[in-house]
């Protein structure tokens, strides 16, 4: 039997459920891995589950922005793509050794549960989104230029539609 990815996870705030948040981070980057043919068993990938004022701080520190949002990431490694609209060098893993790293992701609950309400959609389908979101950030996509968002946007709706999920644009 192959071994799962392994997956860390930090709680920082009561409002999360650890188990609801290990099924989805398993099933989002399980789906985004193989999407990408890559075998999740070979990545290791750590969460923060953290409230509003946390990832406000970071946010502040990390991007200058001190207002909650709700994902940021931490590629362990830079990956991104020389050319707009490219994929990214994708991470190779070696199967006999350890996971490779692929990078920490942080999650605001009262962030995710305000904009899950406001598009009225459930938390768990948005959730998910942004687990895809701040797992595909890690793998080098981005969506700062338009090419390089129409990539990671139709990777996203193609990986959540795998998960049987509407699309999220």
């Amino acid at each position: 039997m192959a071994r799962p990815m392994e997956i860390d996870i930090l709680i920082e705030n009561d409002a999360w459920d650890e188990a609801a948040l290990e099924a989805a981070a398993r099933a989002a980057f399980e789906a985004t891995l193989d999407a990408l043919g890559l075998d999740p068993a070979g990545f290791c990938v750590s969460i923060l589950a953290c409230g509003d004022d946390r990832i406000a701080a970071l946010n502040a520190e990390f991007r200058g922005k001190p207002t909650p949002t709700n994902v940021l990431s931490w590629p362990s490694e830079e990956r991104g793509a020389q050319t707009p609209g490219a994929m990214p060098d994708l991470p190779e893993a070696d199967r006999d050794g350890p996971p490779e790293e692929l990078g920490d992701i942080a999650l605001a609950h009262g962030v995710l549960t305000r904009e899950a309400v406001e598009a009225g959609k459930p938390f768990e389908h948005h959730l998910t989104h942004l687990l895809v979101h701040g797992l595909l950030h890690l793998l080098g996509f981005d969506h700062i230029t338009d090419p390089d968002a129409g990539l990671m946007e139709g990777l996203e709706t193609r990986i959540l539609a795998r998960l049987g999920l509407p699309d999220p644009y």
